[in-house]
């Protein structure tokens, strides 16, 4: 199992050169391809009667035109050249629904986390949240400013789910190159978590891993894990994605909910 195809969206944004460069680490590993993508659907103009101005609409199209011109020459320029690149871009769509549908074409896709202190680019705004919800890939989600691929030291956030179990097999590739693996369950007990099981699965697969059983009586699963993350000097988490409703859990607080706000290391992320 590899990525063949590692595909990253691409804003004007401060964090664009990064998330390229790392997206690029990632498919310099595997020798994939890489895959930039953009899109940004002009703003509708109105005069001052509310009606079609074909003056302000062009002008529109051709600011949308010269942006994505723009989020072209960033990607290349970040991407270093690299011989094994793509870039695919629409004016048609808004960037999200572009993202969602160019997945089909990628085995893995490289986003920015978009915290609540997180600066964001509304003109070509991708939610990580919603990619991992509805792409069908698994999300590698960074925070502003890393732009080397990680995974050294991985830690999996296991909870007897579906999406967990998703996301340990989406990341098999991963997994094989890391130096030390964690399966880290907070539960009463791991045996009854399934972790044992987890680590015998992934020793079939040549992977070594530790279980480690956190209790959750005195903090919140994301502070047992994130303390793991500081302890263990983790540099990726794996996790399943909204294993509730993504709606209930940014209503009443979530793993997945934190870990896409403020996760201080990358996480990638199944649904």
């Amino acid at each position: 199992m590899t990525y063949a195809r590692v595909m990253v969206p691409v804003d004007l944004g401060p964090y664009a050169a990064d998330r390229v460069a790392l997206a690029g680490s990632l498919a310099d590993q595997f020798d994939s391809l890489l895959i930039g993508i953009a899109a940004q659907r002009p703003i509708p103009a109105y005069d001052e009667e509310s009606a079609a101005d074909a003056e302000l609409i062009e002008a529109e199209q051709r600011r949308v035109d010269e942006d994505l011109i723009e989020a072209e020459r960033v990607f290349r320029t970040s991407s270093a050249n690299r011989n094994r690149v793509e870039w695919r871009c629409s004016s048609a769509h808004d960037a999200e629904a572009f993202a969602i549908e160019q997945a089909r074409a990628a085995d893995i896709l490289v986003v920015t986390r978009q915290g609540s202190q997180d600066e964001q680019d509304w003109r070509f705004g991708v939610n990580p949240g919603a990619m991992a919800m509805q792409a069908g890939r698994p999300v590698f989600v960074a925070p502003p400013g890393i732009s080397a691929m990680p995974g050294k030291r991985i830690l999996i956030a296991w909870k007897d789910t579906r999406e967990a179990r998703r996301a340990i097999w989406d990341a098999l590739p991963l997994l094989k190159r890391a130096e030390r693996v964690l399966v880290v369950a907070v539960s009463e007990s791991a045996r009854t978590a399934g972790a044992l099981d987890v680590a015998d699965y992934l020793a079939s697969h040549a992977i070594r891993a530790r279980t480690l059983l956190r209790d959750a009586r005195h903090a919140t699963v994301t502070d047992e894990l994130l303390s793991v993350v500081a302890k263990e000097q983790v540099d990726l988490v794996i996790a399943g994605a909204y294993g509730r409703t993504r709606l209930r859990e940014w209503i009443f607080g979530g793993v997945s909910r934190d870990l896409l706000d403020s996760a201080p290391v990358c996480c990638l992320m199944s649904h």
